[in-house]
């Protein structure tokens, strides 16, 4: 029969294993997936995740479009778009119309708006604006396996 501390160090350790495994969970994998040689997935480079790309749709206005990653969504309430005048400056909001999104239960933010396929948002600019003037764009995104990747906010130079 085994000893007392012999049957405390089983449980413990299989108390161990099964909080490990709920620890990787989040991440889409568990401390078994790595023993067994399965890889748990890596995140994707943001520009692979959330590639977009901006056009201008007529004078002084903009569209932004983005295409997630297969599994990668972007969050609807984390767009934001202003206008720096230069370097200076604290930037202006700018309105912007963009679709509703599909309703997500998300574990970062509870109810959101999420896009899946590719979403646009138009930008408006006012009527004048300097030479050296950007846009802002501001978005946010996540990976279904568990990944948020942080806000992001990148500047589009608008060149006469």
């Amino acid at each position: 029969m085994p000893s007392c501390n012999a049957i405390l160090r089983i449980i413990g350790l299989t108390l161990l294993l099964v909080c490990a495994n709920s620890a990787q969970a989040q991440f889409g994998g568990s401390s078994l997936d790595r023993l067994s040689g399965d890889d748990r997935p890596t995140p994707l480079s943001l520009e692979e995740a959330f590639p977009y790309f901006v056009s201008e749709v007529a004078e002084g206005e903009y569209r932004v479009t983005w295409t997630p990653a297969r599994g990668h969504y972007l969050y609807r309430h984390a767009f934001n778009f202003s206008l720096q005048l230069n370097e200076d400056d604290e930037p202006e909001p700018l309105p912007f119309a963009i679709p509703a999104g599909l309703p997500k239960s998300d574990q970062f933010f509870g109810d959101i708006e999420a896009y899946y396929d590719d979403v646009s948002a138009t930008v408006t600019l006012p009527a004048t604006i300097p030479s050296e003037a950007s846009i802002i764009i501001e978005y946010q995104g996540c990976a279904d396996w568990g990944f948020c990747y942080p806000p992001q906010r990148q500047s589009f130079a608008l060149i006469p």
